[in-house]
């Protein structure tokens, strides 16, 4: 007895789901294992020479790729007696985070009493040549108090990925 069209469809959707779930087991791993690579990232800070002498604000840091790999680093040590983020000082700073590919955004929280201000930020992206330039974002001003402010130079989603896009915020955070 010959197989129903029916039943035919069902083997042959059956053999297929079959054949697929190794592949789809290892690329979920792959993916997993993608998603699980962390990286060290180094961060240079300017404080601006109009800052206060020294800060007690609490700064915090965010950063990324255009593929949405963040690094944030939730307070950057800094001390009202001296130390980081002083003013006319660089401080430099190690942040963990998700590997990424081209650090094309950067935003900082300032919130406090003491107004700090950056002049610039660089980040350097872990395994960069020595001839590779740090991706770097100016400021210049104080930061406005308990608000995410900062440059994002990534480049424009296409029509249809701004579509499937659910979050509208303008902070790298959500």
């Amino acid at each position: 007895m010959a197989p129903s069209s029916s039943s035919s469809s069902t083997l042959l959707l059956l053999a297929a789901v079959l054949l697929l779930r190794p592949l789809a087991g290892c690329h979920a791993a792959t993916d997993a294992a993608a998603a699980r690579r962390e990286c060290t990232y180094t961060l240079r800070v300017r404080t601006s020479c109009a800052s206060p002498e020294r800060t007690g604000d609490a700064v915090s840091v965010a950063f990324g790729d255009a593929y949405r790999n963040e690094a944030y680093g939730a307070r950057l040590p800094s001390s009202g007696g001296g130390g980081a983020l002083d003013r006319c000082a660089v401080d430099t700073f190690r942040l963990p985070g998700q590997c990424r590919y081209g650090v094309c955004y950067l935003y900082l929280r300032r919130s406090g009493r003491d107004r700090w201000a950056p002049d610039w930020v660089q980040v350097l992206e872990p395994g960069a040549a020595a001839g590779e330039k740090p991706s770097t974002f100016y400021f210049g001003s104080p930061l406005p108090d308990g608000v995410w402010y900062g440059h994002n130079r990534c480049p424009k989603a296409s029509p249809a990925m701004a579509a499937r896009r659910t979050n509208t915020s303008a902070s790298p955070l959500g």
